[in-house]
C-alpha cells in the first residue's frame, strides 16, 4: 500500500485519509438524490514512491492499493483471462483484438473488484455492515465478498431485478430488501439507511473506493499485455464507475511514469439509457427518461458518475455510442459464437458498439490493439438470449434421427 489523500474532482481540495468517508465536505454539501454525484473524491497516491518502488521483472500492485493487503477478504478477485478473439479481430480488421472475461471473477462480473476493496476497507475500519443499491451484478459482487470475510451484506434492489442475481445473493447470506421502482429509488434509500443507521456505504462512486477497485482492471490489462497499455477500451457503460475505474487505473500508471499516453476509451450505451452518451456529446446534462434496456445492468435514469465518466472520455480522446437492444443481442450472439465468452447483454454491449465503430468513418486501423471488456457472465441472464435461440427439440435414440437432425440444421 502507498500513502494517498483524497482529492474532490470538482474543488480539488485534498483531504487525509480518514478525514472524509464518502464525498467532498464542502461539494457533496449540494448532492441530493436524482441528480448526478458531485464531490467525488479521488485517492491520490505518492506517484514518485510508486515508480521508485516498482519492479518491472516482479509488480508488486500493492503499491496502487488504497487499503493494505492485511484487510483482504480470503476470496480472490480479479485476475480474470484476457482472450485473444482473432477470428472476431480478422473480421473487423483488428488482428489484435482481445475479450478481458470478467465474468470470470467469482459472482461473475467485474463488480467484485468493488466490492472486494470496500469490504477490505469495512474490516480496516472496524465496520460490521456494507450497505448497498443495485440492479443485480454489484449486490451479487457484494453479498459473494461479505460472504467470504464474514461481513453483514445489506443490498437494496429494484423489485424487478433479474431471479439469478437475487438467488446468488440471497444464498450468500446477504439480507436483501426489494424496493418498489427503480435503481435510482433504491439507491437513495440506502444514502437515507446509511445516514441515519450506520454501516459502510458501497455505492458506485459514492464511497471512492468502489472506484479504486474498478481500477484493478485496468491494472491487470498492463501486465497481461506485456507492461504496456492498449490502444483501445471498450466498456459498457450504466451510472459511469467502471468507465472512472478504467480512466483511474490508467491515469495511475501514467502518474508513475508506466505509459506515456492514456488508451482511447469507448463507452457504450443502450440506445434508451443514454445519459452519458449525451453529456458527452452536449457538453449538457439530462437524466436517460425512460431508461428501459434488455442490458438491465446498464439501465440508469441518472447515472452517479456521470461527470467523471465525461471527463474520462475527454482525456482519453475517446468516444461514446449507443446501440439498439436488437445491436447488443446481435452482438451477444456473434461474441459467444467467435470467442466462446459468454457475457451478459451489458457485457455485450461494449462489443456492439465495437461493431458499430469498425462499420464507419472512424474505424480503428489494423494494427491497433484494442480490449473488449466483458463485465459479466452470460449465465446471469439467460432470459434475454432465450428470445433468440430456439432450443432444440428432443429425438428418438437412434442414428437415423440424429442424421435426420443434423441434415435439417445444415439445410
Amino acid at each position: 500500500m502507498t500513502a494517498f489523500v483524497y482529492r474532490c474532482t470538482d474543488c480539488r481540495r485534498e483531504y487525509a485519509r480518514d478525514e472524509v468517508r464518502y464525498l467532498c465536505p464542502t461539494c457533496g454539501a449540494a448532492y441530493r438524490p436524482g441528480i448526478p454525484l458531485v464531490g467525488v473524491l479521488e485517492a491520490v497516491f505518492d506517484a514518485e514512491h510508486q515508480r521508485a518502488k516498482f519492479d518491472r521483472s516482479r509488480p508488486d500492485w500493492s503499491l496502487f492499493s488504497a487499503v493494505d493487503p492485511v484487510h483482504y477478504p480470503p476470496l480472490m478477485v480479479g485476475h480474470t483471462p484476457l482472450v485473444p478473439a482473432k477470428r472476431l479481430g480478422e473480421t473487423l480488421g483488428l488482428p489484435a483484438l482481445f475479450i478481458k472475461n470478467d465474468g470470470q471473477n467469482p459472482s461473475g462480473s467485474l463488480k467484485d473488484r468493488a466490492s472486494f476493496l470496500v469490504t477490505a476497507e469495512a474490516k480496516r475500519l472496524g465496520e460490521a455492515q456494507v450497505v448497498c443499491a443495485s440492479t443485480g451484478n454489484a449486490a451479487s459482487a457484494l453479498a459473494t465478498v461479505c460472504a467470504s470475510a464474514g461481513v453483514q451484506a445489506l443490498i437494496f434492489v429494484p423489485e424487478k431485478a433479474p431471479r439469478a442475481k437475487l438467488v446468488q445473493m440471497v444464498l450468500a447470506g446477504a439480507r436483501v430488501i426489494p424496493v418498489k421502482g427503480t435503481y435510482d429509488d433504491a439507491f437513495k434509500l440506502s444514502l437515507e439507511f446509511t445516514a441515519k443507521r450506520g454501516g459502510l456505504n458501497r455505492n458506485t462512486a459514492y464511497h471512492p473506493l468502489t472506484i479504486e477497485g474498478k481500477k484493478t482492471v485496468s491494472l491487470e490489462l498492463f501486465e497481461q499485455l506485456g507492461l504496456r497499455a492498449p490502444d483501445a477500451v471498450f466498456v459498457s457503460a450504466g451510472d459511469g464507475v467502471i468507465l472512472a475505474g478504467l480512466h483511474k487505473g490508467f491515469v495511475d500508471l501514467q502518474r508513475a511514469g508506466l505509459i506515456d499516453t492514456l488508451p482511447r476509451l469507448f463507452a457504450i450505451q443502450a440506445e434508451k439509457s443514454d445519459a452519458i452518451h449525451r453529456y458527452v456529446e452536449t457538453g449538457t446534462y439530462s437524466d436517460a427518461p425512460n431508461p428501459s434496456t434488455i442490458a438491465d445492468s446498464i439501465s440508469v435514469s441518472c447515472p452517479s458518475n456521470s461527470h467523471w465518466a465525461r471527463r474520462a472520455i475527454l482525456e482519453t480522446k475517446g468516444r461514446t455510442l449507443t446501440v439498439t437492444d436488437s445491436e447488443i443481442l446481435d452482438a451477444q450472439a456473434q461474441l459467444t459464437a467467435g470467442s466462446g465468452v459468454f457475457t451478459e447483454p451489458a457485457g455485450a454491449t461494449a462489443y456492439a458498439g465495437l461493431l458499430k465503430v469498425q462499420a464507419g468513418p472512424g474505424a480503428l486501423p489494423r494494427d491497433a490493439q484494442v480490449v473488449v471488456l466483458a463485465t459479466g457472465h452470460g449465465l446471469k441472464d439467460v432470459d434475454a438470449p432465450l428470445s433468440r435461440v430456439k432450443i432444440p427439440a428432443a429425438i428418438e435414440p437412434t442414428l437415423d434421427a440424429v442424421g435426420e437432425t443434423a441434415e435439417a440444421i445444415t439445410r
